[in-house]
């Protein structure tokens, strides 16, 4: 069965053709750059035997891009399905289920409306989310479309967890809670790490830390999702590339009178202003450690801190737990940077983490378990797999 996930976001289509039988990547690829009045979007598809195409051409919104895609999957000397039909279904990475969804679900038009009614949760990424299942419902009329939400393995959270200490009527008006996000990873690396160690999830105390341009913890009990580091947005918890993370509320009015900004350009000073940009100039860790290695203080700092906040975070929930089994690293960050990973595991041996430097020395991107056998917590990367998540959720729905 061939099953197409989808991640729309708001000027992009990022799309991958899974072989459920076999769970392999028939094809992928990314249009950019849609809707875009300087010129024309950027189509790039890889097909299985690695051939790259890239083209450009005008593609004004998303119902042009899902085309131009689907007819890239067609097609008939780059192709490699004959007909849409032999598609059953595609599945959409969105980002918010609110309080509504707390699992993947089929899209008919209740599901639609109720996700059109999460917009406000979600302005920078719904609408484009919305987008993209209403474009397939035009063009794949009798397709089933599938909603995996970023936010749902979140929803089993306690109360305890995902209360803010506001007005009690805020949280009943207008659903001001903690919501959490990185859910698709998080799940998947967590069900994941099980496998790889042969034991249930259920049995287990896990952190994983997804660590990218945004990052974010999980704390999994039971084999569900105890407390997380985002928050109402995913503005909370990690200093991360753009985004500054925990502070003081305080400080939002305090600016906003100093600085005279309305609201949205507040908003756009802590989301795409502020973490590691804001402090260094750099977004990106990668820049962030070259300028650590010529004396930049400013990179120091940053790093120092984002260290500082994940280590924070990870003793927190080692208390939550009652204690930690495992220990895993995903996303850009965790799975790529051995140095993070040795500074973050360095500092949290009083809780049981016998980091094996060596053999994290120089990974990338492999699973990997990077602790050594006596080691009372069990480390490991993990890299992520959003997309197959979302594949497998979508394959799950349609054979039921």
């Amino acid at each position: 069965m061939l099953i197409l996930v989808l991640n729309s976001g708001s000027s992009s289509l990022k799309y991958k053709l899974y072989q459920m039988q076999t769970e392999e990547v028939l094809a992928a690829g990314l249009v950019e750059r849609i809707g875009s009045t300087n010129g024309n979007a950027v189509i790039n598809h890889q097909r299985p035997d690695g051939e790259k195409i890239r083209i450009e051409q005008r593609v004004s919104d998303h119902s042009e891009a899902l085309k131009a895609v689907l007819d890239f999957l067609t097609a008939a000397d780059q192709g490699v399905v004959r007909s849409l039909d032999e598609i059953k279904a595609v599945g959409h990475r969105v980002l918010h289920g609110g309080e509504i969804f707390s699992s993947a679900v089929v899209v008919g038009d209740k599901e639609l409306a109720e996700i059109e009614s999460l917009r406000e949760l979600g302005p920078l990424h719904m609408p484009a989310n919305i987008m993209g299942i209403k474009a397939c419902r035009e063009l794949m009329p009798n397709t089933p479309q599938v909603a995996v939400f970023d936010t749902a393995f979140h929803q089993t959270m306690p109360r305890s967890s995902f209360l803010y200490a506001l007005p009690y009527e805020y949280y009943e008006k207008y659903k001001v809670r903690r919501y959490g996000f990185h859910g698709t990873s998080h799940r998947y690396v967590s069900n994941r790490a099980a496998q790889i160690l042969g034991k249930n999830l259920s049995k287990l105390k896990m952190i994983t830390l997804h660590m990218g341009n945004g990052s974010s913890a999980a704390a999994i009990k039971d084999g569900k999702c105890f407390d997380t580091s985002m928050g109402f947005t995913p503005l909370e918890g990690f200093v991360m590339g753009t985004r500054c993370g925990d502070m003081d509320p305080a400080i939002v009015p305090f600016l906003q009178n100093a600085l005279k900004l309305n609201p949205n350009e507040l908003d756009t000073l802590m989301n795409k202003k502020s973490g590691f940009l804001g402090m260094t100039g750099f977004s990106d860790m990668r820049d962030i450690q070259k300028a650590r290695e010529e004396g930049n203080e400013r990179a120091q700092d940053a790093y120092n801190i984002f260290i500082q906040r994940v280590v924070k975070y990870v003793g927190s929930y080692f208390a939550e737990l009652g204690g930690l089994d495992v220990l895993v690293f995903t996303a850009g960050i965790g799975e790529n940077d051995c140095q993070v990973r040795a500074d973050i595991c360095e500092r949290l041996a009083h809780l049981g983490v016998d980091f094996d430097f060596k053999k994290n020395e120089g990974l990338r991107g492999k699973e990997a378990i990077l602790s050594k056998a006596r080691s009372k917590v069990t480390v490991m990367l993990v890299p992520t797999n959003e997309e197959l998540l979302i594949a497998q959720d979508s394959y799950e729905l349609v054979n039921l």
